[in-house]
């Protein structure tokens, strides 16, 4: 058995409707002019389409009559009215179709109206443009629209600016929209000019020093705008400053300390000056092949026990024939693991910055980073200067003077791109300020850094090595098969000096992409990757890795 809608009157005073969800913002105000003189005149002739809710009337559709009454009639005033049920959707779809079928809504009525139907879709973009009836693109480009702060939504409106204006202003970061429509007001800048204007505070993406991963499908990305509107700056640009600025900042911390930290390095491993003296009774080398290896400590080079001292046998008498077999019997071997040894506090110093770039670059992985950390207690090894002194940067530059609650109320206030900027920066000091190196080769493995893409070999990093163990970096990179032996031989019979210089510059060889072992994690050598391998249509940014 159906059961009976309840009977509602046909006219209600004013007093009892109540404005409804209407999307409709902006009322023109000769438009309203008319409809009073109209109400005046001839009354109100179209009902008002209300709902029940709680002890008053909502409007559904008629709210221009419903102002344009109030100003006739006062609140005691009496108007023709039809009364339905209908849930919040339902009230939606009514009021929506009858603001598209009196007069036009302006372009932020319809960004809000897409905003609350993306709502009640769930997030999906594809129902949500079928029942509002308008194509995906449409529904893009208004929910862009939606973007706009409310003083850039009302100039629009009332048509103090044009859409294309709205549109330039809805891609920058909403702290910057009113600065810029004030601007736009003020000295009456068209279209075109305001283009250009933002063109002056916006960045190259060509340019970047950091990694533009996230950039391929963030908002600020002038390329994604393009697909959007028909007015917008030129294509590879950031027209977010705030955050290219922080990312480029952390981008030159991380490149400052890698550099202070290879320097270091580099200083604490130097062979001794005796190197290129001894050098020419150091041609014949054995180079075994690097094994994959465990990269523990080891004892330095030419180290003795005391048991070996004990136990060593007397030297044999010194003769003409016996001296080169003796140096040749005594002589260290180099392998992958004795270079690693040497190398370690670089190899490690250069992983940890590749990571810390890794995490800068990518808030998903600094988060899982974070709460890792967290969770196994050695978050706090992060060292507190590190970041309280980028905190101005990274948050406000009134935020390191604020007391405790201030400071919760700002970063509360963060834009959630700046919050993911400052978790980035947050598992990048993870990465260099971590106590165990073994966290930081976990990490790296599990995120698949390539430290092929941030570091090759150069000639700070051949330097600091005997001829032996360039010997042996050249045979496992590939050099001595490219020049071949014979000819490598004559080059390894000049000074170190010459032979660095000899390794770096051989025509038809290209360093770049090769990884000797004892920079790896595992110690097995890393060769350049295979560009043929590239899929056709694989993005640009990995191509360019």
């Amino acid at each position: 058995m159906t059961s009976l809608q309840p009977s509602y009157p046909s006219t209600l005073p004013l007093a009892s409707i109540v404005k409804g969800d209407n999307p409709r913002r902006y009322f023109d105000r000769k438009k309203h002019e008319e409809m009073v003189a109209s109400i005046r005149q001839r009354g109100i002739l179209q009902p008002i389409l209300l709902r029940p809710k709680d002890d008053v009337y909502a409007i559904v559709a008629g709210e221009r009559r419903y102002r344009a009454g109030l100003e006739v009639y006062g609140l005691d005033g009496e108007v023709p009215v039809i009364i339905r049920v209908m849930t919040d959707q339902e009230a939606l779809d009514a009021a929506i179709a009858e603001n598209d079928d009196r007069d036009d809504p302006s372009e932020t009525e319809q960004a809000d109206a897409a905003v609350r139907y993306l709502a009640a879709c769930n997030g999906d973009r594809a129902e949500a443009a079928r029942r509002l009836a308008w194509s995906r693109a449409k529904l893009d480009r208004r929910l862009a629209l939606a973007e706009l702060t409310d003083a850039a939504k009302t100039a629009l409106d009332e048509r103090r600016i044009k859409v294309g204006h709205a549109e330039l202003l809805a891609v920058i970061p909403k702290d910057k929209q009113d600065t810029a429509l004030d601007t736009i007001l003020r000295l009456n800048l068209d279209v075109n000019d305001t283009r250009k204007e933002l063109m002056r505070i916006t960045h190259s993406l060509a340019s970047a020093c950091f990694d533009k991963t996230e950039c391929a499908t963030c908002p600020f990305n002038s390329a994604a705008q393009q697909v959007l509107f028909e007015t917008h700056v030129d294509d590879g640009h950031c027209t977010n400053p705030g955050c290219f600025k922080l990312k480029t900042e952390a981008a030159e911390v991380i490149r400052f300390e890698e550099k202070e930290r290879a320097a270091k390095a580099a200083r604490r491993a130097m062979p001794p000056a005796a190197d290129d003296a001894d050098a020419d009774a150091q041609d014949d080398v054995t180079v075994e092949p690097a094994p994959s290896m465990d990269l523990q400590p080891q004892p330095e080079r030419g180290a003795i026990s005391s048991s070996a001292v004990e136990n060593r046998e007397p030297p044999p008498p010194r003769t003409a024939e016996t001296v080169p077999a003796a140096s040749t019997a005594h002589k260290p071997t180099v392998t992958a693991r004795s270079i690693a040894t040497r190398t370690a506090e670089l190899r490690e110093a250069t992983w940890r910055t590749a990571l810390a770039r890794a995490l800068a670059g990518n808030a998903v992985h600094a988060r899982t980073t974070i709460l890792v950390a967290a969770m196994s207690g050695t978050l706090s090894q992060i060292k507190p200067d590190t970041l309280t002194s980028r905190a101005g940067i990274l948050v406000g530059a009134s935020f390191p003077d604020l007391d405790f609650k201030g400071k919760i109320a700002e970063i509360r206030a963060l834009a959630d791109a700046r919050a993911a900027n400052v978790l980035a920066v947050i598992g990048g000091a993870y990465a260099k300020d971590v106590l165990s190196f073994d966290h930081v080769a976990d990490l790296a493995r599990v995120f698949e850094v390539d430290l092929r893409e941030t570091w090759q070999v150069d000639q700070t990093f051949l330097e600091r090595y005997t001829k032996e163990e360039l010997k042996f970096i050249a045979q496992e990179c590939g050099l001595i098969a490219h020049v071949g032996e014979k000819r490598f031989a004559k080059l390894l019979a000049s000074k170190k000096t010459e032979l660095v210089t000899s390794m770096l510059n051989r025509i038809g060889f290209d360093w770049a992409g090769r990884l000797p072992g004892c920079m790896t994690l595992d110690g097995a050598y890393g060769p350049p990757p295979d560009r043929a391998a590239q899929p056709a249509d694989a993005p640009i940014s990995q191509i360019a890795a």
